[in-house]
């Protein structure tokens, strides 16, 4: 494990702090951002709706198969250099993003985005875990999960807002041109305020890892997003096939990379145990109905009841403030009660879900209903995703406490990514033009996301049920930061 030298007079805790808070901060940003502007992006380059999907989906797959390979990066050659390396490159392809002058250009500059925010993001938790300690690293990490909380806010609000001001007549350009001088500013104060002289532990990355994972999620999410267009051609229907094999394959890489004492990209013992095994599954089903929500949402909103792209930012923001409180309210749960907080999460949110399906069913369209019902499922999925990060990081020994990590934080960027593609496609394939058939297609969508939350409930029940319950309260274990590795 890297250890930097003591900070310096010149690099106080705080503004260290600021600048590694930037990483999840713009990552979860422009994680969601995009769904807002979704139908402006199509308007003004005339993207199809697969090329839509692609601009959510191409940033999220990155940005999922590149996380472990980010941590290891930075343990290798130092969490300040990847940082500074990965919030330039970040930058860089927001420009891109912001002047593409067509679909393939901005899906393309996408995809170097996610991958820049998937060094970015684990350099934070290193960063804290080295230089903070005690109540400091509880303030910190505190101020993190924050930070994850207020990016995805962000989005949704700073997203309507740039849309609907036309900034010099960008139009959607705004919400990626933004990410320019925050890059720039960060840069330098990261040259400034961040520690040199880290102690690194040079190792191998796992190349082989990155290229089978990379292979697998592919295969999967390609035809998911392009055969409903395309007519589902042969090609779609080979390329789910050969994924399951090609996952076999990746596991295969794995197994052999630790018999010959190295180090894999993931440790498959971490997956072996069922209360992870369960809870990784809860965790991959209701993350992907969140980022399906953000997009489907801000499709029916806009194309199907006519609202602008700040208003429909604006709607999801009490869904998003939920999701953020919920993890107090699961902190301050008895262990007794803790242990069956990740099944009631999953219940909660696929209530909020039923509830907004029954009510569309019935043509009711009060925006302070709906309003209100997202907030429920915030809550649900908030209460969910604290608890079940909890119950995993203590369902191991500690010294798989990194690998549970990093596993954990792929396993939800994938969800993400799946999510998108199967239930986007989904509520595009229903032709929802119009205000009654874009509420019909949200309603079938909502019902979809309930029977999906479900079963994520079932995964979590089989998770959490003695003897995979532990002993102590989930939150009584010491954080520990993605890809390093357990004291």
């Amino acid at each position: 494990m890297t250890r930097s030298l003591p900070l310096t007079r010149y690099a106080s805790r705080g503004w260290l702090l600021a600048v590694l808070l930037v990483g999840p901060f713009m990552s979860q940003a422009d994680a969601t951002i995009v769904n807002v502007a979704a139908p402006s992006i199509r308007a003004g380059l005339g993207a199809s709706g697969a090329a839509l999907e692609l601009v959510v989906g191409g940033y999220l797959i990155a940005f999922a198969v590149l996380l472990i390979t980010g941590a290891r990066l930075g343990q290798a050659f130092g969490y300040r250099r990847v940082f500074l390396v990965a919030v330039t490159a970040f930058g860089l392809a927001s420009l891109a993003c912001g002047l593409a002058p067509g679909p393939v250009m901005l899906v393309v500059a996408r995809v170097v985005q996610g991958a820049s925010a998937a060094l970015m993001f684990p350099q934070a938790l290193t960063g804290i875990q080295l230089n903070f300690n005690g109540p400091d690293r509880v303030r910190a990490i505190g101020l993190y999960a924050a930070a994850l909380s207020c990016g995805a806010v962000a989005g949704q609000i700073l997203g309507g807002l740039l849309v609907s001001a036309t900034v010099a007549g960008s139009h959607w350009r705004a919400i990626f041109l933004i990410n320019v001088p925050v890059a720039a500013v960060t840069v330098a104060a990261g040259l400034l305020r961040m520690p040199t002289g880290e102690q690194r532990a040079p190792r191998r990355i796992d190349l082989a890892g990155v290229a089978t994972l990379t292979a697998s999620a592919l295969l999967v999410v390609l035809p998911l997003v392009l055969g409903r267009p395309e007519g589902w051609p042969l090609w779609t229907w080979l390329c789910l096939a050969a994924s399951a094999p090609a996952f076999a394959l990746f596991l295969l890489v794995q197994r052999r990379v630790a018999s010959r004492g190295g180090a894999p990209l993931v440790n498959v013992l971490v997956l072996a145990r069922p209360a992870v095994g369960w809870a990784l599954l809860a965790l991959l089903v209701t993350t992907g109905t969140y980022y399906a929500l953000l997009f489907t949402l801000a499709q029916y909103l806009q194309q199907g009841l006519g609202y602008d792209a700040l208003t429909s930012g604006l709607t999801l923001v009490p869904w998003v403030a939920a999701f953020g409180l919920a993890g107090q309210v699961v902190r301050r749960l008895p262990a007794r009660r803790a242990a069956h907080a990740p099944f009631a999460g999953c219940l909660l949110l696929a209530s909020g879900y039923a509830a907004i399906s029954v009510t569309l069913f019935f043509g009711y369209h009060n925006q302070g209903l709906l309003t209100v019902l997202l907030a429920v499922g915030g809550l649900g999925l908030g209460v969910n995703f604290s608890a079940i990060i909890a119950h995993i990081s203590t369902a191991v020994p500690p010294g798989y406490a990194a690998d549970v990590s990093g596993v954990s934080s792929t396993t939800a960027a994938i969800g993400g990514t799946l999510g998108v593609a199967a239930f986007a496609t989904l509520y595009l394939g229903l032709g929802p033009t119009g205000t009654g058939p874009a509420t019909h297609a949200f309603a079938i969508v909502t019902a979809a996301f309930t029977a999906a939350a479900l079963l994520a409930a079932l995964a979590a029940r089989r998770a959490t049920r003695p003897p995979g319950i532990p002993a102590a309260h989930p939150y009584a274990a010491e954080p520990q930061s993605v890809g390093s590795k357990g004291r």
